[in-house]
């Protein structure tokens, strides 16, 4: 047979648990308006280890004292209902198998999410809140100081396993990412917890979330104490963060700033009296309070086997010093022992003052007072519903679970060295979600006692407005890279996913935190493009009139006269409007400048050719009068020079009034070009519009070029074909040359080449007719006589 195991230590809040429940069922049995005529009673187990505590919880089942066995089991002396355990993993082990006898199971400490199963638990309930709202509190706890990336150690039993992974659940939902999940008990191995200690110094994370009891984390804490690992935030569950023993433990202040959720403080009046004037003597057969009388007086009783100890005297009291026992200013999981009983007490009183009329159970009856069975109860405690004296609502879920209701706690090193926890927050799962989490206006002692700064705990530090996140390969979401935002896109809040689109009108700025509107671009006069082309277009307008000056100041010399004077005025009065009309083309489009501007090109570049090309057929004519009995010039005279240059022009002029008349030309803010700026420019409407016009010119500028030709050879003194000849080669060149580039040139870049055709041919066409006879007239004034023409005449030789 297996010896029967010893306690190794003494657990003071265990004692003081117990004492509180004796000073609770003293209060009710005084009190006249509960329970009257009946007095409730108790037994106390004072075994440790989860196989004692469930013979324990057995034996008060059956109503025996010693085993429980089948040849004598009874129920004369079986309980009504069972207070404990503080621990999860006892309560876990005896819960299951006493709800088969529908004895109800209430503790004052078991935090496990698990033991809300109804269907494999039916008997427990709890004064203390469930692990799942402390989780998600812990996790709401995390999210609040922003750490997102964080390491979870946990007990090795169901306590902390499910605990942690409730916790990861809730992280998980609220962006947070754990990057390693460790579990361990006191009883494993040491090479395990120092396994778990390396995990925790390589960890890039500094945030620790400990759920485990208060030995697990006194031995984490000492390992990493003896490792100098140190600037490390804990967040701890209930079960250790204000366990007074925290501060004898070796290497404490690695918990100094530790942060935790736990159940609210609370005052019961009567309870320090009655715990001072505890005496061995009041439980003369209790080995428990034997032990504990020992231990807090470091003396042997006369009974006691320690013979290291002196006796004591019998004059110790525990009203003369200050102890944990005695300490009544933190009660918080010792008010849920109090209300765990009178959660009893008012079950018991409600099922005793049931009324005949107002039946309790389902077959319409009520309990036999005589014969009280634990499911009657377990009924009644169900529908409990109690205010205690603080003003604290009692009552149980359907899942036998109390209120969720914590204080968050934060260990602080108080004046008398001690470990302590201050309330900094408040939880309460009963609010909405966005106000269920408040932090009182109390300083935060972080990690190692520094106040001023928040730890950070992050795995990738937060992207500003203008980048966006991009997750790193085989890592957690937690984890990125800040890319910037391309262009044309935005991000204007911290931590962007993604990156937005501008509309079309609008373009991301410089930081890719706005959209900005587009710049808006056209061929302006104030950039040196277009001031480049406007000097050249006045600079060929201003070469054009002082060319008229100078013939009309010689016009009655013979080379403006033999030049046909009539048409070379017409055609430098043509040559400076088409120099004027490539201003039409700069500056910002509007619906007047962009009809006007090609309307006006292909008129006076018709009525500049149709000169031309009625200057090139009076060379011909005249050189075909000169014939025997030919009288053509009476057929091309001034009349119908005029005419001929008419008809050209008009023609023009309908194409133009057509294309105006069917789809304009319109200015238009072309949004494809460029992604980056908007380009305004013309729009030809009709192309094939444009197209006549252009094709208009180039017919008569061929069939001028052809004309003069065939006449480049005829004498000099009436031949200015060969310079009209230089002028349309000129003239075609460049046109032909410009539809390619014309085609090819972007944005602004199109009219600047248009507007660059327009000068080209224009300055060509100056240069060409009139350069030479200007030269003549201002330089060699002795060849601009009439016997000098005459004798160059003479000295050719005509053949017919």
């Amino acid at each position: 047979m297996p010896e029967l195991r010893k306690c190794k230590n003494f657990n003071f809040r265990e004692f003081k648990f117990a004492q509180t429940m004796i000073f609770a069922i003293n209060e009710i049995n005084k009190d006249p308006e509960m329970l009257s005529n009946v007095k409730l009673g108790y037994k106390i187990y004072d075994n440790c280890g989860t196989m004692d505590i469930l013979r324990a919880a057995l034996a008060l089942v059956s109503g025996q004292k010693g085993e429980i066995r089948d040849d004598n089991c009874t129920r004369t002396e079986a309980v009504q209902a069972i207070l404990g355990h503080s621990g999860s993993r006892p309560t876990i082990a005896f819960a299951e198998v006493v709800g088969r006898f529908q004895v109800p199971v209430i503790s004052h400490f078991a935090t496990c999410a698990c033991l809300s199963n109804r269907k494999q638990y039916p008997t427990f309930f709890r004064t203390i809140p469930s692990d799942y709202y402390q989780s998600r509190a812990l996790a709401k706890l995390v999210k609040h100081f922003g750490w997102t990336w964080i390491g979870a150690v946990a007990v090795d039993n169901e306590y902390g396993l499910n605990g942690i992974a409730a916790f990861i659940q809730a992280a998980q939902e609220y962006g947070i990412c754990v990057e390693y999940s460790e579990a361990f008990s006191s009883s494993d191995p040491p090479d395990r917890l120092q396994r778990i200690t390396e995990v925790i110094k390589r960890s890039t994370s500094r945030v620790v979330m400990a759920f485990m009891s208060h030995r697990e984390i006194k031995l984490l804490a000492s390992e990493l104490h003896k490792q100098n690992t140190t600037g490390l935030q804990w967040v701890g569950s209930d079960a250790w963060i204000t366990d007074h023993s925290l501060t004898d433990s070796e290497g404490h202040g690695i918990l100094v700033g530790s942060l935790g959720f736990t159940v609210a403080k609370a005052e019961i009046r009567g309870l320090e009296e009655h715990l001072r004037q505890l005496h061995p003597s009041q439980f003369p057969g209790s080995q428990f309070v034997r032990d504990f009388w020992e231990d807090v007086f470091d003396c042997s009783l006369n009974d006691s086997t320690d013979t290291r100890r002196q006796p004591c005297s019998g004059s110790e009291s525990l009203r003369d010093i200050e102890s944990q026992f005695t300490d009544v200013s933190e009660l918080r999981f010792t008010n849920n022992v109090y209300k765990s009983v009178y959660a009893v007490a008012h079950a018991l009183d409600s099922l005793i003052k049931c009324e005949p009329g107002r039946p309790a159970f389902s077959n319409g009856s009520c309990a036999d007072l005589k014969h009280v069975l634990p499911w009657q109860v377990l009924h009644y405690l169900s529908n409990v519903n109690f205010t205690t004296e603080e003003g604290e609502r009692v009552y149980f879920n359907s899942e036998g679970d109390s209120p969720a209701r914590y204080e968050l706690v934060n260990l602080q090193i108080t004046k008398r060295g001690t470990m302590e926890g201050e309330t900094v927050g408040l939880y309460d799962a009963s609010f909405p979600d966005s106000h269920q989490f408040i932090m009182n206006n109390i300083p935060v002692t972080w990690a190692n006692g520094v106040t001023e700064e928040v730890p950070v705990s992050v795995c990738s530090e937060k992207c500003l407005p203008g980048t966006h996140k991009a997750l790193q390969k085989g890592k957690p979401v937690c984890c990125y890279d800040c890319i910037p935002c391309p262009a044309g896109e935005i991000s204007n809040v911290t931590d962007s996913i993604h990156c937005m689109k501008c509309p079309l009108e609008y373009w991301s700025n410089e930081r890719r935190d706005a959209c900005v509107p587009k710049a808006v671009e056209f061929l302006a006069y104030d950039e040196i493009l277009g001031t480049l082309l406007v000097f050249f277009s006045l600079l060929g307008a201003f070469l054009t009139l002082t060319v008229t000056l100078v013939f009309y100041c010689h016009i009655e010399t013979p080379l403006v006269r033999a030049n046909n004077s009539e048409l070379s005025f017409l055609l430098l009065f043509s040559l400076t409007l088409c120099f004027l009309c490539s201003l039409t083309f700069i500056g910002r489009p509007s619906e007047w400048s962009c009809m006007l501007r090609h309307t006006a090109f292909g008129i006076t570049f018709v009525l500049c050719i149709s000169c031309v090309l009625g200057k090139t057929l009076v060379v011909l004519m005249a050189f075909r009068a000169t014939l025997p009995g030919s009288n053509v010039m009476k057929w091309f005279g001034p009349a119908q020079q005029r005419l001929s240059v008419l008809c050209f022009t008009l023609i023009q002029v309908l194409i133009c009034v057509l294309w105006l008349t069917i789809n304009p030309p319109f200015p238009l803010m072309n949004l494809l070009l460029y992604k980056d700026r908007i380009i305004l420019q013309c729009n030809l409407g009709a192309a094939a519009g444009f197209c006549a016009v252009l094709g208009y010119i180039g017919c008569l500028a061929v069939l001028c070029f052809i004309f003069a030709f065939l006449a480049r050879k005829l004498p000099d003194n009436f031949n200015e074909a060969k310079f009209i000849t230089f002028s349309m080669l000129i003239f075609c060149a460049v046109w032909i040359a410009f539809i390619p580039a014309y085609v090819s040139s972007p944005g602004k870049f199109t009219v600047a080449v248009e507007i660059f055709a327009i000068l080209a041919s224009s300055y060509g066409l100056l240069f060409c007719i009139f350069l030479p006879k200007c030269f003549i007239i201002l330089f060699r004034p002795e060849q601009n006589t009439k016997r000098h023409i005459m004798g160059k005449t003479s000295n050719n030789d005509i053949r017919y």
